[in-house]
């Protein structure tokens, strides 16, 4: 990959995970009763705790925000791990969703439990949609944007 190709598979990658992860987590979830609101400042909750959802449309833009920086973050890893492991790429849907996977449950066993976020009790009804959501809007759109942009 050239390095113009890898800023590019980067980008488009990151933008796609991130707009289609957050529309299906509004989806998803305001279909479950939370609110717009309530859920991008649970994002920031990570960084503020508790108090985040005392911010307003304030907490909420910076969660909106970290949300596209986590998107990012993924898509390089993805993307940069790629350039030394071809198979990720030449099998761009098995990796894709076994990435998807392992994005879902890193975030939850170890970044969530980390952070200032809420935690909540476990739930499998809430880890499968989780997975499938990460699946279908953050492993496949990553690995197929870098299939399509790296070069």
């Amino acid at each position: 990959m050239a390095n113009g190709s890898v800023a590019k598979a980067i980008v488009m990658a990151g933008l796609t995970c991130a707009v289609l992860d957050i529309t299906a987590a509004l989806l998803v979830y305001g279909y479950l009763g939370l609110k717009p609101l309530p859920l991008l400042q649970g994002i920031a909750g990570g960084v503020l705790g508790p108090r985040t959802f005392n911010g307003g449309l304030t907490t909420a833009l910076l969660g909106l925000i970290l949300h596209f920086v986590i998107a990012f973050g993924a898509a390089t890893v993805f993307c940069l791990v790629s350039r030394g492991l071809r198979f990720l790429v030449k099998h761009a849907v098995f990796s894709g969703v076994l990435y998807g996977v392992v994005v879902y449950f890193f975030m939850n066993e170890f970044v969530v439990p980390l952070s200032a976020a809420r935690k909540y009790p476990f739930s499998v009804k809430m880890m499968v949609i989780g997975a499938v959501i990460h699946i279908f809007c953050v492993g496949l759109p990553i690995s197929l944007n870098v299939r399509r942009y790296g070069g």
